[in-house]
């Protein structure tokens, strides 16, 4: 079953392929919002001013519903949209690309820069670490600080094995501990902590929300 959610890029990577004569430098982005898009490709404009052209897609919102692409100057077609045909493709959201070409004097037709612009994108991002993204929910549950300790590596070994990760603590009256779950692993969870805790233990469901989780 395909991911709820498209996955997005841990770091902005930067890779140069040169295709007859002309320099391809593309750089790849993770990024919060269209503004920060914005900034990104203003930065690359910035430092790469000499470049014959900076052209760009970007894919942002959480489902992926928002995208834009601008051939800088290149034919029309032959470069923004099929750089923003490989973010879709990959099924990424959140990310910006930026191409910058110095040319170098040989003209490559349009299908050329169709491949060269779509071959820059496709090799900087499998130099990229992905970031999938899930629907978790949040449980807490108190734990007598004498038994904090034995919990804590309890919890730290079952969400290795169910796709959950775990929160922050809060050590108050007592420890207080936090996981992100998925919704088909409450279940579960309840009976393991049951078992653990001699049903002593009774966690409390609250919230969902999309979270990031890197690939391990």
């Amino acid at each position: 079953m395909s991911p709820r959610f498209p996955s997005t890029i841990a770091a902005t990577v930067e890779h140069e392929i040169v295709i007859t004569k002309s320099r391809f430098i593309t750089t790849v982005a993770p990024v919060a919002s269209v503004e920060d898009a914005d900034r990104v490709i203003a930065e690359v404009r910035r430092r790469r001013w000499d470049a014959r052209h900076n052209c760009t897609a970007m894919v942002t919102g959480v489902l992926g519903d928002q995208a834009r692409s601008s051939d800088d100057g290149e034919p029309s077609g032959t470069a923004g949209v099929p750089m923003l045909e490989v973010l879709r493709r990959r099924r990424l959201t959140d990310v910006v690309a930026v191409v910058t070409r110095y040319f170098g004097g040989v003209k490559l037709g349009a299908g050329g820069l169709v491949r060269a612009y779509s071959t820059s994108v496709s090799e900087a991002l499998d130099r990229a670490a992905l970031v999938h993204r899930q629907a978790l929910t949040r449980v807490t549950m108190d734990v007598p600080h004498a038994d904090a300790g034995r919990i804590d590596n309890v919890l730290r070994e079952w969400v290795r094995h169910h796709g959950a990760t775990l929160g922050d603590a809060a050590y108050g009256a007592a420890a207080t501990f936090e996981l992100w779950v998925p919704g088909d692993a409450i279940g579960p969870l309840r009976a393991d902590l049951a078992a653990t805790s001699a049903g002593a233990l009774d966690p409390v469901v609250g919230e969902e929300r999309v979270v990031d989780v890197p690939t391990r």
